[in-house]
C-alpha cells in the first residue's frame, strides 16, 4: 500500500483527533490583533519631515492597529472590534477614521449570509449581502501558531472597503484647476488600484470550523492568521466551549445596502473630500503649504 505524504498524513491525523471535541452546541471565541501599514508619501507626505510623519502615524495608530474578537459556532460567527480607552492626544474615535467606524460583522456559512453595521460620517448603514465564496488554493506548508498546527492557503480576492487611494493629494498639484479634471487627467505616476489582491491565510484543522476573521472563511479549520495587502490579522488567544456562552445576534440597525452599494456611497464621498482637500492644500489652492 502506497504511503501518504507526511504532511497529508499529519493533516488527516489532526482532523480525526479533533473532530470528536466539537459537539452540536460547540462555541468558541478567538482574539485577534489587526495591523495595517500606510505609506504617507502616497497621501501628500513627500515633503514631511521624518518627525512629522512619526507624529501622524502615532495619531493614526488607533485606526490602523486594532483588536477584535470572533465568537463562532459551526455555522455562525460575529466579528467585533474590542473597545479600549485611547491615550491622551491620540485622536481616538474622533480622530482620523472615526467617521468610518465598522461595527459587528455577522457571517453564516450555511445560509451564506453576511451582515455588518457600518457608520460613515454620522450615518448608519446595514450592509447585507451574500457571503462570497473564496477560491482557496490549498498548500502543504505548515507552521505553529500558539499550540496549533496551521496549514497555508492562498487566494486572489477583490479588495473591499474604503479606497483610501482616492483620497491622496494629487502629486502634480493640478486638482481643481479648470480644464484639467477630465477623464484623462489622472496622474500617470499614481499606481492603479488593484482589481485583486493576494491573500495568504493560515488555518488549523484542530478547530474544524470553516470560520475566520473579517471577510475570511471557507477553509477546513479556523483561520488564525491572514496577510492581505498591507493588513495582517493574527490570532493571539482562543477559548473553546466557554462556561458562559454568548448569543450571536445579527446586526439590525441602519439603512440596508449591499456591499456594492455601500462601496459606491463611500467612494463618492471620498472623491468629494479629495476635491476639497486638493483645493485647500494643493499648489493651486487658496491656502499655501506650511
Amino acid at each position: 500500500m502506497k504511503k501518504l505524504p507526511l504532511k497529508i498524513a499529519l493533516l488527516l491525523t489532526v482532523i480525526i483527533s479533533s473532530s470528536n471535541l466539537f459537539a452540536q452546541d460547540f462555541q468558541g471565541k478567538a482574539y485577534y490583533m489587526s495591523k495595517t501599514t500606510m505609506d504617507l508619501d502616497q497621501f501628500g507626505g513627500q515633503d514631511m519631515s521624518a518627525e512629522r510623519k512619526k507624529q501622524i502615524q502615532e495619531r493614526m495608530k488607533s485606526f490602523l492597529e486594532k483588536e477584535f474578537t470572533l465568537t463562532f459556532t459551526k455555522s455562525e460567527s460575529i466579528y467585533k472590534e474590542e473597545e479600549k480607552l485611547e491615550a491622551p492626544g491620540s485622536g481616538g474615535r474622533r480622530g482620523f477614521g472615526g467617521s468610518m467606524t465598522g461595527g459587528p460583522k455577522y457571517k453564516n456559512v450555511q445560509t451564506k449570509e453576511m451582515l455588518q453595521d457600518q457608520e460613515f460620517f454620522g450615518k448608519q448603514f446595514l450592509v447585507k449581502d451574500e457571503l462570497k465564496t473564496i477560491e482557496w488554493k490549498m498548500g502543504t506548508e505548515t507552521k505553529t501558531i500558539g499550540q496549533y498546527t496551521c496549514f497555508k492557503a492562498t487566494a486572489m480576492v477583490e479588495p473591499t472597503g474604503i479606497d483610501f487611494q482616492s483620497f491622496r493629494r494629487p502629486r502634480n498639484g493640478n486638482q481643481g484647476k479648470e480644464g484639467e479634471k477630465g477623464k484623462d487627467s489622472t496622474d500617470s505616476n499614481e499606481p492603479a488600484k488593484p482589481k485583486t489582491i493576494e491573500v495568504v491565510a493560515w488555518y488549523t484543522p484542530q478547530i474544524p470550523v470553516n470560520q475566520g476573521p473579517d471577510n475570511y472563511w471557507g477553509l477546513p479549520g479556523l483561520i488564525l492568521e491572514v496577510n492581505a495587502d498591507r493588513t495582517t490579522i493574527l490570532c493571539t488567544k482562543i477559548v473553546l466551549n466557554p462556561t458562559d456562552k454568548e448569543t450571536i445576534e445579527k446586526p439590525k440597525k441602519g439603512q440596508k445596502v449591499t456591499q456594492e452599494e455601500y462601496t459606491e456611497i463611500t467612494t463618492k464621498k471620498m472623491e468629494e473630500m479629495r476635491e476639497m482637500y486638493g483645493g485647500r492644500n494643493g499648489r493651486g489652492g487658496g491656502r499655501g503649504r506650511n
